[in-house]
């Protein structure tokens, strides 16, 4: 049965908007998560906004000549059934295999995910009618476009199950966050943990940078050692 997807609070939102996947990817390596960056995902154009979401998860397998058909996409587990199942805020995150020779989504399929509200698509694969999937303006990325239909290449199974994009283990409801840097995934389970921790990063590498303006050396500075944290601390009293 497909996991009910669930609304992200816009305060967590507003927060996760303001930190970077790098800092992200740092954190979470913290605490023993180094696997979270989805493999592949790169922005389809230049200066895509950081986007951050649920993500609604949707699973392709290799095609089979017998399911693999123009006419399974009239079926309602179809990619088309998926699209009418993402809430508004999404982020659509798709298990391509990789496979690069087969357009997951074309220009309609993302016109239709932008007209409901669909944040992003992240898929480590490709999709097609690329001029006209930039023309929706839905943000995506990927892999890059390929002509063939997902068919040529791909038999879509299913939606909202665990999925595994870029080589990365996806759940429903999981956070995605997505910038230049790609797709990092904070687990939804630790993402109350993550957000002060991430913060706080945040701003000790703005202070941090301010200091290497200033003519500091890197020796103490990055990673901080106890006199640097000393400072650092004093300034946030300031």
């Amino acid at each position: 049965m497909a996991t009910e997807a669930q609304p992200l609070d816009p305060q967590s939102i507003e927060i996760l908007k303001g930190i970077s996947t790098a800092t992200l990817t740092t954190v979470l390596l913290k605490k023993g998560l180094r696997n979270v960056w989805l493999r592949g995902t790169r922005p389809i154009r230049p200066g895509q906004p950081r986007l951050v979401g649920r993500a609604f998860t949707l699973r392709f397998v290799p095609a089979r000549e017998d399911l693999a058909t123009p006419e399974s996409w009239a079926s309602p587990k179809s990619t088309r059934g998926a699209i009418e199942a993402m809430p508004e805020g999404c982020i659509a995150v798709v298990d391509a295999m990789g496979i690069t020779d087969a357009g997951i989504f074309g220009d309609i399929l993302c016109a239709r995910m932008q007209k409901r509200g669909v944040a992003a698509l992240i898929t480590d694969g490709v999709v097609r009618d690329l001029a006209g999937v930039l023309g929706t303006g839905l943000p995506v990325w990927c892999q890059g476009a390929a002509a063939p239909p997902s068919v040529a290449g791909l038999t879509f199974v299913d939606w909202q199950e665990p999925i595994a994009c870029g080589g990365v283990a996806v759940f429903p409801n999981d956070v995605i966050v997505v910038d230049d840097d790609g797709a990092v995934l904070i687990p939804q389970a630790l993402l109350e943990t993550i957000l002060p921790i991430a913060v706080e990063q945040e701003r000790q590498e703005a202070w941090i940078m301010g200091e290497i303006e200033a003519g500091v050396p890197l020796p103490g500075l990055y990673p901080p050692n106890e006199a640097t944290k000393a400072r650092y601390e004093a300034s946030k009293q300031k």
